[in-house]
């Protein structure tokens, strides 16, 4: 029985060291999140601290802001709002924004991959909407690491619609399980053909992941920008941004990590 025992944990520990993603590979992926300069400057979107982001100053002729995952603050989506754009909210675990307005429009679903009761698409999500038929849209997500199988999901002709999408990113210390980071890395080929990442912004909620030389975010947030709407002219060397501020106010902010700028 015990041999039997000992046989089963070494092929346990085999797998697992067998599945492990070379500290290298890692590397390259988190230096995608490198942001890279643009002529268009960035403006700050929803106030200090959490829920609140930078995006490009590149706005006018958006048509609607889709944002899955309702907090307690709604400020990014009220700024939105106040500049005419309509926002679109969902999310099944609250029964709806936490402040109103008139151009808000909330479905109490989560966004996922499949179409059914509790979940819908993105793509279901916006065929839905009759002020996103045509035109540039927004997209601000933070869902809870689902936004890494949403991204697979969504269709390119929607894809393709959104000229800026904010994202928190989740769950990259776990890069170094294989199935985990063949799932980010595709995720970022199809945003790399699109998007510049221009803005990286890890959030101080928890510290960083540390493992072989590496610090690595547990929450990072990021601003992509359609790569037709500008030339990028370079990586950004000056970190953080001067519009950053702290996600928590009570806990010191953290300088984006070397390996994030292809240095670590």
């Amino acid at each position: 029985m015990l041999k039997d025992l000992v046989y089963s944990a070494a092929l346990g520990l085999g797998f697992h060291l067998q599945r492990k993603v070379p500290d290298e590979a890692v590397r390259r992926t988190l230096a995608r999140l490198h942001p890279v300069s643009t002529p268009v400057g960035l403006i700050r979107i929803g106030g200090e601290g959490d829920g609140g982001y930078l995006v490009p100053d590149d706005l006018e002729g958006i048509t609607a802001c889709f944002s899955p995952g309702v907090d307690v603050l709604a400020n990014f989506e009220s700024d939105m709002a106040a500049r005419g754009i309509p926002c679109f909210l969902a999310d099944a675990s609250v029964d709806g924004p936490p402040l109103g307005n008139l151009l808000f429009d909330f479905e109490k679903k989560f966004i996922g991959v499949v179409e059914d009761d509790t979940f819908t698409t993105l793509d279901h999500w916006a065929a839905r909407k009759p002020a996103a038929a045509s035109g540039d849209l927004l997209l601000q997500m933070d869902i809870e690491g689902h936004e890494w199988p949403v991204l697979l999901n969504v269709s390119d002709a929607l894809l393709s619609r959104f000229r800026v999408i904010v994202l928190e990113l989740h769950g990259l210390p776990h890069l170094f399980d294989r199935m985990t980071h063949a799932m980010f890395d595709a995720a970022l080929d199809r945003l790399g053909r699109l998007f510049h990442v221009v803005h990286s912004h890890p959030n101080n909620f928890s510290p960083p992941f540390r493992h072989a030389g590496m610090e690595i975010p547990g929450f990072l947030e990021i601003t992509l920008l359609r790569k037709d709407r500008a030339e990028a002219t370079g990586f950004v060397t000056r970190f953080p941004h001067p519009l950053d501020t702290p996600c928590v106010g009570n806990r010191p902010d953290y300088a984006l990590p070397a390996v994030l700028v292809g240095k670590g």
